[in-house]
């Protein structure tokens, strides 16, 4: 009797112990994933720029993990998003240009579609940016509500529309429309691809802002980028002065005057997302579920405003590449919110880090990490201090490019020059990168090995 009695208070402890131990897991999240084209790295608040107004950016940045190391693997739309959804290189997904789109097995393994298949509801709002119109359109059966658009997502302000809404505006009516159909009983992962700040090539005015904005930074002076300078400009190989990013330099930045009104503008559009993302937060407590939903804010480049002699991205320079980025979990305690990581964060981990909050197994076909161990305050020890950059995409007008990026040396090799043209920087000594060492033979054993790493990394990423 003893020994039965024994048994039975046993199997009650270790009933007691699971209980309380799935009691201690926290619930599987939503998701609000937002994404801004074209977004420099510091042009906001809560990353160093005293000029720009990106309040309800900065207050959630406060609550959030922030990631001051982000960098996108290739540095120009369709590549970033497709790495975005996939969790993968350009030299696995393989969308190297604005035709080819993910389709079938490929999409299958994306997060929207896993998240799905998951029982999540999902949307998607804003610029696609992967593969034809009609590809574009198809994608709305593969969502529960679809207000994706091709290309460049058209005008910021359409022609025929007599509200003369904003596109940044209107995708903030659509999430909130989105959210009126959640409930804290189902989950939901809600995409948010703002066309903001992306320019409107060639338009004679190819940031304009939401009307409302019209007067914000009127009468500030915004300071430009120290490498904003002919100096920089001439250290440049021959097939870089002559590209694409020349050519938009010069409807942008060849003089103080137009340069002042194209900040300006791209800086009232930052204020424009900035607006809406406060609406969202406040659209979810409303609802009730701001405490269950996990903000992800980012961009899929990064972007020159003038640095070097160049406008736009797709270069392996820092401006180019580097991202903001933070993480919002409202399920963590309060200890665990505010901080900052330089951790070396790529576009490839948004993906898994997504579906591993949701309990969700990560396809083998993805490449990227989770970020849940930061998120948790356990990074792993065995993190990345290194990435592979890949820029292949619109070749006549853009010299291709890759390299290797360490913690602090960076490897840039333009792979269609004859003879080869390199370049090798030590980001801490020189973090503007102004000083080529590719031939300091102090530096030539590191350059060896680096030279290595790019060859290895060429084949192992596909």
């Amino acid at each position: 009797m003893r020994v039965k009695l024994f048994f039975i208070l046993c199997a009650a402890l270790l009933n007691f112990y699971a209980e309380a131990l799935a009691a201690e897991k926290p619930p599987r999240p939503n998701f609000v994933f937002l994404l801004v084209d074209d977004l420099r790295w510091n042009a906001l608040g809560f990353m160093g720029d005293k000029v720009v107004k990106t309040p309800n950016l900065d207050r959630l940045a406060t609550r959030s993990l922030v990631f001051d190391n982000c960098f996108v693997t290739t540095s120009i739309c369709s590549v970033s998003r497709a790495s975005f959804f996939t969790g993968q290189w350009m030299r696995r997904h393989g969308i190297e240009d604005f035709a080819k789109g993910l389709n079938g097995v490929a999409w299958d393994n994306t997060y929207p579609a896993q998240l799905r298949t998951a029982g999540f509801r999902t949307g998607f709002i804003g610029k696609y940016g992967v593969g034809t119109p009609q590809e574009t359109a198809a994608k709305a059966a593969a969502f529960d509500y679809w207000k994706g658009l091709p290309g460049q997502a058209g005008e910021f302000i359409e022609k025929d529309d007599p509200t003369r809404t904003h596109k940044t505006a209107r995708f903030g009516n659509e999430a909130l429309e989105f959210l009126g159909g959640c409930t804290k009983e189902n989950l939901f992962c809600l995409s948010i691809s703002f066309n903001a700040v992306h320019a409107r090539d060639g338009k004679p005015r190819e940031f304009e802002p939401d009307p409302r904005d019209e007067e914000l930074y009127k009468d500030v002076t915004i300071p430009v980028p120290k490498l904003a300078t002919d100096e920089a400009f001439r250290r440049l190989p021959e097939s870089v002065q002559k590209s694409e990013g020349r050519k938009r330099w010069g409807w942008r930045f060849d003089t103080a005057e137009k340069a002042q009104r194209i900040l300006r503008d791209y800086y009232r559009l930052i204020t424009g997302v900035d607006r809406e993302v406060g609406r969202i937060m406040a659209e979810l407590e409303k609802r009730g579920l701001s405490g269950n939903t996990v903000i992800i804010f980012t961009a899929d480049n990064g972007f020159a405003l003038g640095d070097r002699g160049m406008a736009d991205k797709w270069f392996m320079y820092e401006e180019d590449i580097r991202v903001p980025c933070f993480v919002f979990d409202p399920r963590l305690p309060k200890s665990a919110q505010g901080r900052r990581s330089q951790a070396m964060v790529l576009n490839v981990d948004f993906a898994p880090t997504m579906l591993e909050l949701a309990g969700v197994p990560l396809p083998g076909t993805m490449q990227g990490r989770s970020l849940v161990p930061h998120l948790k305050g356990q990074p792993p020890k065995d993190w990345r201090t290194e990435f592979f950059y890949e820029h292949h995409s619109v070749a006549a007008r853009i010299p291709m490019s890759e390299g290797v990026r360490t913690e602090r040396w960076k490897y840039l090799r333009w792979i269609a020059e004859t003879p080869v043209k390199e370049e090798f920087y030590d980001l801490k000594a020189d973090p503007s990168e102004e000083r080529n060492l590719i031939n300091d033979e102090k530096h030539a054993a590191l350059l060896g090995e680096l030279r290595g790493k790019w060859e290895r990394y060429k084949v192992e990423l596909k």
